[in-house]
């Protein structure tokens, strides 16, 4: 087994998905060039960007109703793929995926987004590379659905999800991230998750200095539909009315 599970093809052009969809181009520290796609928002636009942190399998076409319930919101939407991922160059590893979401975080302020106007969000693998990337590039908040305390725990609970070699090399430590990080944080997870285990994500939510929700899920899990649609984009709204000056 292992942690990244990458649909490493190219992905469809945005504009096949979305009225406002167009492909950028994102240039990582260590010289990749990565594709993602930029979504404009449906309706009235909230002049708020929510950059998109994926989790460990597929690619950026497999949320397109998460973004399309984002942008029906007024949200702008930077979906990226990591490295490996959706066609793009290099192999993924936690230093990797950490240069990569930077490179978004700088992408949407080239833009125009500045921080105090941008939501991180993340899924899954996808919770520990927002909440490091705040430690650095500090957002107006952190939005984290299934969020676990660190892929070595997880690997307790699965074994052999983070082989012994990388448990030094890819830890995704997110509750050391989020110590001493002050920044509004919402959590969403399902209580029937099977793969981050649910009190795993409310270990986080406690974690958080400065939590705006906490939203369980019931009889929800990892992979369910709801998780890919507008309950998450709501959530994500929410916390946008919380953090972002109207």
């Amino acid at each position: 087994m292992g942690i990244y599970f990458p649909d490493p093809f190219p992905v469809s052009p945005a504009a096949t998905w979305f009225p406002g969809g167009h492909d950028v181009e994102l240039t990582t520290q260590d010289g990749l060039r990565l594709g993602a796609w930029l979504v404009e928002p449906v309706g009235e636009k909230r002049d708020v960007a929510v950059l998109f942190a994926p989790g460990n399998g597929g690619s950026r076409e497999g949320r397109v109703p998460l973004f399309a319930a984002l942008a029906d919101l007024g949200l702008t939407v930077l979906a990226l793929d990591y490295r490996g991922y959706g066609g793009n160059p290099g192999d993924p590893s936690e230093d990797g995926l950490a240069a990569d979401a930077r490179a978004g975080a700088e992408y949407l302020r080239e833009v125009g987004f500045a921080p105090e106007r941008t939501i991180y969000l993340g899924e899954s693998l996808g919770t520990g590379v927002v909440t490091r990337l705040a430690t650095t590039d500090r957002p107006a908040g952190l939005a984290l659905r299934s969020p676990y305390t660190s892929i070595v725990e997880v690997g307790e609970v699965h074994p052999g999800f983070l082989p012994p070699e990388r448990r030094d090399v890819d830890a995704f430590p997110l509750l050391d991230y989020l110590a001493d990080l002050d920044v509004t944080v919402t959590v969403i997870h399902g209580t029937a998750d099977d793969v981050v285990p649910s009190v795993m994500s409310a270990q986080v939510a406690r974690a958080a200095r400065d939590l705006r929700e906490e939203l369980r899920l019931d009889g929800v899990g990892h992979n369910d539909a709801v998780m890919f649609g507008p309950v998450v984009a709501q959530a994500v709204a929410r916390l946008v009315d919380e953090v972002v000056p109207a």
